[in-house]
């Protein structure tokens, strides 16, 4: 398996939006990534787990076979509604995946029941043996790196993480200094792409970072400052929707994500 440096490289599902565990675990394998992450959850208001229990052999198996680690899943929304309940199947599943990170998003405004569910679910992660990584988004409640890092502060629970998004720190206003200023520690993983350096005007946050994404280093993000201020091994999950890539198969979709990441890192290495 293809290694650059000491970034193990992942490739998250969005970036393959419409690919199942296997096809994004045989994709990755294509691509020369490390690692998958796998969508184990639905979003608020869908009922059933993505993954089922049944399903979770064949696809270590597959896992296994490629030599592809599933190193997280998503993702929880810790909305207003949030129970611990509605998730430990998801957890448990990802525990049998063998993941190491949840994903989860705060969907509440109510800042103290926020932090009352995020600790809950990381507490429940932990019976699992699983660490919670928060994803801040700039249309979110938890919308910036400073917002993460207060939660978790709040929180105060020893597996929670802040999830690192590239795209999500440049449209909150944030900058690399942002990232440098947090202790490496609760730094849980990055998701790295580009975009151009000002949003579209036409088009809302929520539908660029879903759909309009581009590769590291074919955009105009700060992305090389951004990975001076990362702990130097820090996993990159490569989370990059890139819409004039979405009709190619699963395999060539991702060899054009994991030859484009491994370009940017060679030249940010280069420098």
């Amino acid at each position: 398996m293809i290694r650059d440096g000491n970034n193990r490289l992942s490739l998250a599902p969005l970036t393959i939006n419409d690919a199942g565990p296997i096809e994004l675990i045989d994709a990755a394998a294509a691509g020369g990534f490390d690692a998958v992450a796998l969508r184990v959850i639905g979003p608020p208001g869908v009922e059933t787990d993505i993954v089922q229990s049944a399903e979770i052999p064949a696809i270590r198996r597959r896992a296994s076979d490629l030599g592809i680690t599933i190193f997280s899943v998503t993702g929880i929304w810790l909305t207003p509604e949030f129970k611990v309940s509605y998730v430990e199947q998801a957890l448990a599943n990802a525990a049998a995946l063998g993941a190491e990170w949840c994903l989860a998003a705060g969907y509440d405004d109510d800042g103290p029941r926020l932090t009352a569910n995020f600790a809950a679910l990381c507490q429940a992660a932990a019976r699992f043996k699983l660490r919670i990584g928060v994803e801040f988004m700039p249309y979110l409640p938890v919308r910036s790196v400073a917002d993460a890092a207060l939660l978790l502060r709040d929180a105060a629970q020893p597996n929670a993480g802040i999830i690192v998004d590239a795209l999500h720190q440049a449209r909150s206003g944030g900058s690399p200094a942002d990232v440098a200023a947090i202790d490496p520690a609760l730094i849980a993983y990055a998701q790295l792409c580009d975009a151009p350096r000002e949003r579209p005007v036409h088009m809302e946050r929520r539908e660029e970072s879903l759909h309009n994404r581009l590769y590291p280093g074919e955009g105009e993000l700060p992305l090389f400052d951004l990975m001076d201020a990362l702990p130097r091994d820090v996993t990159i999950d490569l989370e990059a929707p890139v819409a004039a890539d979405a009709s190619l198969s699963f395999d060539d979709h991702a060899r054009r994500a994991g030859d484009a990441t491994r370009r940017f890192l060679a030249a940010y290495r280069a420098r």
